[in-house]
């Protein structure tokens, strides 16, 4: 009787210990999980989106401001190739188109004047040393800072800046003709030296270009400097003039069917042209490989090729509808681009949205993946409590 009692109390004590210790467990269980839903890890992209403002000291977003979210659409696509052509006629309306006209002497210029028959002008030139350095001055007559040269038989000085070689042959002509009878006089530029442009960037021999009597277009500037670089942006060319900065896109201009050669620049323009790994694009989130992606060399790049570039979507944990493009423009507000790439067809989309410098795409994660990874951090624990309980029972 005391065995059955004792047995009784046994399986008594069995039961009672043994239904509490599972029901804790699965208690215990979906807490977490319940709770873990506020910190799950990794990013996930909240709706709406929102930047903090200001934030308390422990941490907490006391005030915030809406961020703009844009569906990529066909009617977004045909929005963007319409300002795409306005940015060309914008570069087109800029104060940068000149017809190139003939070169006029300025101060420092080196002229050679030659009369023909009277060697004993040749002595006025003067005589190279051998010592010369590039920086010093050619042999001949330097037009000096108040723009004016001496020449020999001619009493007077001969103001020089602002006229063609030509034109001071004419007057030194007219002047000599007092003296010699019809002599025959050839002016031209020996050293050019009154004015240049300066070329720095993703161009292969950067530095100074000085104008000459070959007209000073973008293309020349940058051939004269070795042209682009392998890794230079095409579409990002800026060129400075008086203070101010003028944005050039050469590849789309040439798309456009404008030619960049006929942009003259000015004595004292600076010319700058960004490398690619400037305006790098960053893809992260639920992709094969998050990488940075450095646009191609015309300076296009789009979302499709980003993605390509990136490995693809990550077929096990990305969630294709949420694909977005974060943006934010200097002096503008914040924009996200949302694009729905669960269906293949989307690609079409992607393959037409361009993505400018420091874009960053991002691919958001699935509801169960979320949920798996919260419970591979939490079943360690779990399973070490349920063990922990039987061990002690």
């Amino acid at each position: 009787m005391n065995s059955e009692k004792q047995s009784g109390v046994f399986t008594s004590n069995k039961n009672s210990h043994g239904v509490p210790v599972t029901r804790v467990g699965l208690s215990l269980l979906l807490a977490a999980m319940v709770s873990a839903c506020a910190w799950v890890p990794g990013q996930h992209m909240a709706m709406p989106p929102s930047l903090p403002v200001t934030t308390a000291d422990n941490g907490d977003v006391t005030s915030d401001v809406p961020v703009t979210v844009k569906q990529i659409d066909l009617t977004l696509i045909r929005q963007i190739h319409a300002a795409e052509k306005n940015g060309t006629q914008a570069t087109a309306d800029l104060n940068l188109f000149a017809k190139p006209t003939a070169y006029k002497v300025g101060p420092g210029d080196v002229l050679q004047i030659t009369v023909w028959d009277h060697p004993e002008l040749a002595a006025a030139l003067g005589q190279a040393t051998a010592n010369t350095r590039v920086a010093d001055a050619a042999p001949g007559f330097v037009v000096g800072g108040d723009g004016n040269i001496q020449f020999p038989y001619i009493s007077k000085p001969i103001h020089a800046v602002g006229k063609t070689p030509e034109q001071l042959q004419r007057e030194i002509y007219t002047e000599l003709s007092k003296v010699f009878v019809k002599p025959q006089v050839t002016v031209r530029v020996e050293s050019y030296r009154a004015s240049q442009v300066y070329v720095d960037g993703d161009v292969k021999t950067p530095g100074a270009q000085s104008i000459n009597d070959i007209p000073m277009t973008l293309t020349e500037a940058v051939g004269r400097s070795g042209g682009f670089m392998p890794t230079a942006d095409q579409s990002r060319v800026v060129i400075t003039r008086n203070g101010t900065s003028y944005p050039v896109n050469v590849a789309q201009m040439l798309r456009a069917g404008k030619n960049p050669s006929d942009i003259v620049l000015q004595p004292g323009d600076m010319l700058h042209v960004s490398a690619r790994d400037e305006n790098t694009v960053y893809v992260m989130g639920e992709v094969v490989k998050p990488t940075a992606v450095t646009p191609l060399r015309d300076g296009t790049l789009t979302l499709a090729e980003a993605i390509s570039q990136a490995g693809n979507l990550s077929p096990t944990t990305s969630n294709a509808r949420q694909l977005f493009v974060i943006r934010q423009v200097p002096g503008d507000e914040p924009v996200i681009y949302h694009l729905d790439a669960k269906s293949p067809v989307s690609m079409l989309l992607a393959n037409q949205f361009p993505l400018e410098a420091k874009d960053v795409v991002y691919v958001d994660n699935s509801g169960l993946v979320r949920a798996s990874r919260v419970l591979d951090l939490l079943l360690p624990a779990i399973n070490a409590g349920l063990t922990t309980a039987v061990l002690t029972k």
